[in-house]
């Protein structure tokens, strides 16, 4: 049976979290069928137009909940997560697809949210470097790692800032289909950073 990753998509998401990932995860998922994975958009609201945090429009898949099973799970980060730390509804949906989901990750300011969900307590993680403190301060028992791109907790993995979340993901091919799937991706997707300043 093929299981499903789903990159979680809500008004104000940062582009790069989202987007980084699903290129790598799709791309793993659509060059390596027989894996049994495939990946997928959710829209909080359903399947309806939004606009991420720089103003690109894009339109999820499909509605969580008409998603069926999802095994791995991608939160990604921006104002509208940020957002999203203060609504006590959002969080207890957020445990409650903790406790069906085999692998939550998130992306930059997605840790925020689950932090405030109270998924990160007692475990370390990672967020973008210009949240890092207010991650600590939504649950101080978080052992925050400061200077590592991701980190893997086995059932949560979350990434630093932005481009962090494409080092996440192909984390989790490797770790779901081993290191020669993953350097096929990184291949593909010409990923050899070399920033020029």
């Amino acid at each position: 049976m093929t299981k499903t990753i789903a990159i979680l998509l809500f008004d104000k998401v940062e582009e790069l979290d989202a987007i980084g990932p699903y290129e790598v995860l799709a791309g793993w998922t659509s060059m390596s069928p027989d894996d049994g994975w495939r990946t997928i958009t959710v829209g909080l609201n359903g399947p309806e137009p939004i606009r991420c945090a720089h103003g690109l429009v894009v339109t999820p898949d499909t509605s969580f909940d008409a998603a069926g099973q999802i095994d791995l799970l991608v939160y990604p980060g921006g104002r509208g997560a940020r957002e999203l730390v203060e609504n006590a509804e959002h969080l207890e949906w957020v445990r409650k697809q903790a406790t069906q989901i085999e692998l939550m990750t998130s992306v930059c300011t997605g840790a925020l949210v689950l932090a405030a969900a109270g998924l990160l307590h007692d475990r370390p993680a990672t967020t973008h470097w210009g949240a890092i403190d207010r991650l600590a301060e939504i649950d101080p028992t978080i052992d925050v790692r400061r200077d590592e791109r991701y980190v893997d907790d086995g059932d949560i993995v979350t990434a630093a800032g932005i481009s962090a979340g494409i080092d996440m993901a192909l984390h989790l091919v490797a770790r779901l289909a081993g290191e020669e799937r993953a350097v096929r991706v990184r291949r593909f997707l010409q990923y050899d950073p070399a920033p020029p300043v």
